[in-house]
């Protein structure tokens, strides 16, 4: 393992010490290896598949919104495992599209809906899988099955 020196401002440090509190982390160098796997994995996995979790807050009565938000996640029908969208007031909605594929696609439906006028909040979590397909035997005719593992990182 390597040492290195990192020169921070005051703020960006506390802001970091909050995390570590929060997190339960038991150092800074802990805190910090651990942002620094999340962000590389991250940005090394735009090939791999995943399940994207897609959340945001939006104000419904925006001009056409009611219309164009569903009408986006049914351009992706083949990937659109699940959408939920729950009234919490006059003024706004809290939606989740549940969404599988490789990570840029998901990535790109999630940046593209979080531009749009009225969505607020947007936020995006993903979980690795990895696609396996298994022949079952139910009786029957044996049939081949999809099925998605959760994989423990993007690696």
């Amino acid at each position: 393992m390597q040492r290195i020196t990192m020169t921070i401002d005051d703020d960006l440090l506390a802001a970091l010490d909050h995390l570590i509190q929060r997190s339960g982390a038991t150092n800074r160098s802990e805190a910090l290896r651990d942002l620094l796997r999340r962000a590389l994995n991250h940005q090394t996995a735009a090939d791999h598949c995943c399940i994207g979790i897609v959340s945001y807050a939006v104000d419904p009565a925006q001009r056409n919104l009611g219309q164009r938000l569903p009408q986006m996640r049914q351009e992706r029908h083949d990937k659109t495992v699940a959408a939920l969208s729950v009234p919490l007031d006059h003024d706004s909605s809290i939606e989740v599209a549940i969404l599988r594929g490789r990570v840029d696609e998901v990535e790109n439906y999630a940046n593209g809906l979080f531009l749009e006028r009225g969505v607020r909040h947007g936020a995006l979590a993903l979980v690795p899988v990895q696609e396996h397909v298994e022949t079952h035997h139910h009786g029957g005719k044996p049939h081949a099955h999809r099925h998605l593992k959760v994989k423990t990182s993007f690696a």
